[in-house]
């Protein structure tokens, strides 16, 4: 307090405090953000309470309720539904498929080498994807396994996947994958404070182990709960024990977060909204006619002609409930009287409004409402602008999906078929940077949707023609094809063709240069 406000304060002591508060206040006003989002003082924000917490408070003291919503959401909501599945079909779709790609250049072989490699190694990696040997559940094949653990990812926010080894006589491999639902990972009775949610951290606060409950916590059945550890990383061997497909959204953030998660009451309101017009024009459509009876008339209540049949009653038991159904004469009991609401409406905005609102959604879930809701009516432009949105996301998380479940997989799979003899690969458990080169692959999936082939085939065209892409790399986009498959593929197709005499073109150009031949040959 200066001179000026002590002098005011032993003549004025309010008017004193009063200059002290205005001063005060134009400090916070006059400071960044304090003039806007972090205003205390504008009518506008002093209505909003908001309380910011740790990863723990904001993400770990949630995750149990929002698994649950968002599960029903996916299981009961047609919307819910329709994004997580219209994500899991275009990221994962049929499953991703292998491709070899190792670096022969650094391995010192040629590039015939090397394809004869790919091949062999694609074809033998065929044969443990597409048995059910693969699944330690033995109900799957490594493709759909990739649909289970991204769905789930989705719905609940992460997967965990171990990779035991049982051998069978009738498989050559004895690797297996075990996919595990993220409530399985809880924190042990009395666990330390350095298991956080189920996640053991180490020194440095990294991840150091898992802990896995024998009982799923939502599971009916009764039964002692016991958790094992499990370490992150073998100490002998340094593999990847366990692999946990999560997205983070916050640094030191250690548990996933459902897709869903900030659209669950919007979902849920609107699934509520979309319910109660499907009641309304049910209801509508219900032609009921109520008779009062006198007291001398039997007025029991029966129903008067066919009236609704048992099974199709909401509660037979109960007398009082009075059933509504088309074309149905009730009868009332003497001094009843039916008083019905008119729900008879025909909710004009109804469209527009759930129209907005899905908008909104796919915002935030990165999937444009014509994608969302599989309904292109825009131009051609727009529509094609909307898949090229959508396929940004969907070329993210299959990246993601490939580099953190597939390509793991995959490189113990060919450890193991290396180590039993099944491949060849000189080096690879010696140095880490061979056994790099002969592991790196790319994982094909679904193509891009196309609205007019013929513009994207032009377009391909060009871009090739320009030097801004290559056939194989316009092949994969397009098609999920191989360039080099197809171009094998096609010689040998020609070359019948043209044995069997059905390649017009060519026959006539071997006649024109048969014609050609026989002149000079006269000339001469």
């Amino acid at each position: 307090m200066n001179m000026i406000d002590r002098a005011i304060a032993v003549v004025s002591p309010v008017r004193a405090v009063k200059r002290q508060v205005a001063r005060k206040q134009l400090d916070i006003l006059n400071t960044g953000y304090s003039n806007s989002g972090a205003s205390k003082q504008k009518k506008s924000m002093r209505g909003w309470r908001s309380k910011g917490g740790s990863t723990k408070e904001d993400i770990d003291e949630n995750l149990e309720m929002l698994r649950e919503r968002s599960r029903d959401l996916y299981m009961n909501t047609p919307l819910a539904t329709g994004a997580l599945k219209t994500i899991r079909t275009n990221v994962v779709g049929y499953g991703l498929v292998l491709n070899s790609q190792i670096d022969h250049e650094f391995l010192g072989i040629t590039e015939q080498q090397a394809d004869e490699w790919e091949t062999h190694v694609e074809r033998e990696f065929s044969l443990w994807a597409k048995s059910l040997m693969c699944d330690s559940m033995q109900m799957h094949n490594f493709y759909e396994l990739q649909q289970i653990a991204f769905l789930s990812f989705l719905a609940s926010g992460e997967t965990f996947v171990t990779l035991p080894h049982r051998y069978h006589k009738e498989h050559w491999y004895g690797l297996r994958v075990q996919l595990i639902e993220s409530d399985r990972i809880s924190s042990p009775t009395n666990a330390s404070k350095n298991i956080i949610n189920g996640v053991e951290l180490g020194t440095f606060g990294e991840v150091a182990a898992y802990h896995i409950c024998n009982i799923h916590p939502l599971s009916m059945d009764s039964g002692k709960k016991e958790w094992k550890r499990v370490e992150k990383f073998g100490k002998l061997s340094g593999r990847q024990n366990i692999l946990h497909l999560m997205e983070s959204e916050r640094p030191e953030q250690r548990r996933g977060v459902p897709i869903l998660a900030p659209v669950i009451e919007s979902l849920k309101q609107l699934d509520r909204y979309s319910e109660a017009e499907l009641t309304a024009a049910l209801i509508s459509s219900l032609m009921t006619v109520f008779i009062e009876t006198t007291e001398d008339e039997d007025g029991s209540g029966q129903v008067i002609g066919e009236g609704i049949p048992e099974e199709e009653q909401v509660d037979q038991e109960d007398d009082m409930t009075v059933e509504l159904a088309a074309g149905s004469v009730i009868a009332l009991n003497p001094g009843e009287k039916a008083n019905m609401s008119n729900p008879a409406r025909n909710n004009a905005s109804f469209d527009p409004f759930v129209t907005a609102i899905i908008r909104q959604m796919g915002a935030a879930l990165e999937i444009p409402y014509e994608v969302l809701v599989k309904h292109f009516t825009s131009s051609y432009s727009a529509s094609r602008a909307a898949l090229l949105e959508a396929w940004k996301m969907f070329k993210m998380r299959r990246e993601f999906i490939a580099s953190r479940f597939c390509q793991p997989i995959y490189e113990e799979w060919l450890t193991e078929a290396i180590l039993i003899g099944r491949i060849h690969a000189p080096g690879f458990l010696e140095n880490p940077l061979i056994r790099q080169a002969y592991s790196t692959a790319e994982w094909n999936g679904p193509s891009q949707g196309q609205l007019d082939p013929l513009k994207e085939v032009n377009a391909a065209i060009k871009r090739v023609e320009a030097g801004f892409s290559t056939r194989a790399r316009e092949t994969v986009e397009m098609t999920s094809g191989n360039f080099w498959r197809n171009h094998y593929q096609r010689v040998r197709e020609e070359n019948a063709r043209r044995d069997a005499g059905l390649d017009l073109a060519y026959l006539e150009a071997l006649k024109v240069l048969q014609e050609k031949e026989v002149k000079e040959n006269d000339e001469d």
